[in-house]
């Protein structure tokens, strides 16, 4: 059997491993989705039309609008926590090092977590995307060349932020210190255009909102469901992307290969 050959039966392996931990196991996933389910419904039925005035909105549908974008990639941002939880579960009780005795691909262990964190990233965002449809979001104006590029831009931001999540998990001497670690991916969004434009905060916060991850991919996807102005957000977001995806998979790798303490 060719290198290739072996990869790919192992990563699928490893891949219906995670797949069966996450159903027998869906607490986390659930628990990680109530956060963006409740601060959208929060958002939008106790502050819709105070926040709705805010962007010069007229009612609550056009804040419905705005925040969507943002809730669904602050759901990528809690979902991949729990690739890190895995991770740093699946350290801790030695079956990775059982995993490296073993013949198999030494890269197929991570790409298992990594493509089954996309998939429950790709799940997550459309449950959260369906309870927003329910409340009243629609993208009338998308062509479907632009619902394509929102999806591949969702699944892409989902890859980059599940490596930096493996390494955060890899990185960690137990699940609590990987899920404490992981925070930021939720708290990022929190500090974002995902609520309020960024040009309305005050001076000294606005690059702080601006120049991080999630504004410009919050910005591009905003764009592409709503038609409005994408800019050079887009270039940025996918700049963010990969680099954020190298940076997390040379991380990851490096921690997975070391020799255990």
């Amino acid at each position: 059997m060719s290198a290739l050959s072996l990869a790919v039966r192992d990563s699928k392996t490893m891949l219906r491993r995670n797949l069966l931990h996450a159903r027998r196991y869906p607490s986390l996933t659930l628990n990680l989705l109530l956060t963006p389910v409740m601060l959208l419904l929060l958002f939008v039925y106790i502050f819709g039309n105070v926040m709705s005035a805010g962007i010069g909105g007229t009612d609550r549908s056009d804040y419905i609008a705005y925040i969507v974008p943002g809730i669904l990639m602050m759901t990528i941002g809690g979902t991949v926590i729990g690739a890190a939880v895995s991770v740093a579960t699946d350290m801790n009780e030695g079956i990775i090092a059982r995993f490296r005795t073993m013949a198999i691909h030494r890269g197929s262990v991570l790409i298992g977590h990594v493509i089954g964190s996309v998939l429950q990233c790709v799940m997550s965002v459309v449950l959260v995307g369906a309870v927003a449809v329910a409340i009243g979001f629609r993208s009338t104006d998308a062509t479907v060349l632009e619902w394509l590029a929102a999806f591949g831009l969702l699944v892409l931001f989902a890859l980059a932020l599940t490596w930096i999540a493996v390494g955060m998990g890899l990185a960690s001497p137990n699940a609590e210190a990987a899920a404490n670690s992981a925070q930021p991916l939720i708290l990022l969004p929190l500090i974002s255009s995902a609520f309020i434009p960024a040009d309305t905060m005050p001076g000294w916060f606005q690059p702080i909102a601006e120049y991080q991850p999630f504004t410009p991919a919050i910005e591009t996807l905003r764009g592409l469901l709503l038609g409005t102005e994408i800019g050079h957000n887009g270039w940025l977001a996918i700049a963010w992307c990969l680099g954020l995806a190298v940076l997390g998979y040379f991380w990851s790798a490096a921690k997975f290969n070391s020799d255990p303490k």
